[in-house]
């Protein structure tokens, strides 16, 4: 190991760069989500809209390849190894999901009303997980804020099924099909973001931070 980065780790520099990190990924896919709604509600040209997820997306791959090169060689990290690979993962998963929505929106060429209450509350839910990644790197009271995190993905996922039970209620078409799957991957967006809460709920455990 490098005397610089071993003076990192003692000084605990590194363990605020990991986090700060984290945080970068997470504000990638709240850019993410925010451009999604754009090109959901026609406020965005969805080519103008594809451009930009592609230049969220590197910001929020090179904060990933960051971490990960920081971690193999790091003596201390602020959660376990798995822990802080499994946040990072799934954070970057949720920024995918929408650069995929993004790309499907474009190619379906359907404007859905009930894409962006949905979309509100993943932007929501990935504000909430900033606080929580915030009140870690700080060693704040982190319970309160994973809690908050953990419940609004629940809202998340009943927003999706009462926009796609309103969907359903019209007649079938093309459209509507498409509009199905759009709210789909909306929903697995927000499955990806409650697997990232629950990884840093699940390292805050092993580390006896309340």
């Amino acid at each position: 190991m490098k005397p610089i980065r071993l003076l990192r780790d003692l000084s605990g520099r590194g363990r605020v760069d990991m986090m700060s990190l984290l945080g970068e990924q997470v504000s990638a896919a709240s850019a993410g989500a925010r451009t999604a709604r754009q090109a959901a509600t026609a406020a965005l040209d969805p080519e103008a809209a594809r451009k930009a997820m592609g230049e969220i997306e590197h910001r929020g791959d090179d904060a990933r390849a960051r971490l990960v090169a920081i971690l193999a060689t790091s003596l201390v990290t602020p959660f376990d190894r798995e822990d802080m690979f499994r946040i990072s993962r799934s954070i970057d998963d949720v920024l995918d999901n929408l650069r995929d929505f993004v790309r499907e929106l474009h190619l379906f060429g359907v404007r859905e009303e009930g894409l962006a209450p949905v979309i509100d509350e993943v932007v929501a839910g990935l504000d909430l997980l900033g606080q929580a990644l915030a009140a870690a790197a700080d060693s704040t009271e982190l319970g309160p804020h994973v809690v908050a995190a953990r419940k609004h993905c629940n809202e998340i996922r009943r927003t999706y099924e009462l926009q796609l039970v309103r969907l359903l209620d019209g007649e079938v078409t093309a459209e509507m099909l498409r509009g199905r799957e759009l709210l789909r991957r909306l929903d697995v967006v927000g499955l990806r973001l409650g697997e990232a809460v629950d990884a840093l709920a699940d390292a805050a455990v092993k580390r006896g931070i309340s």
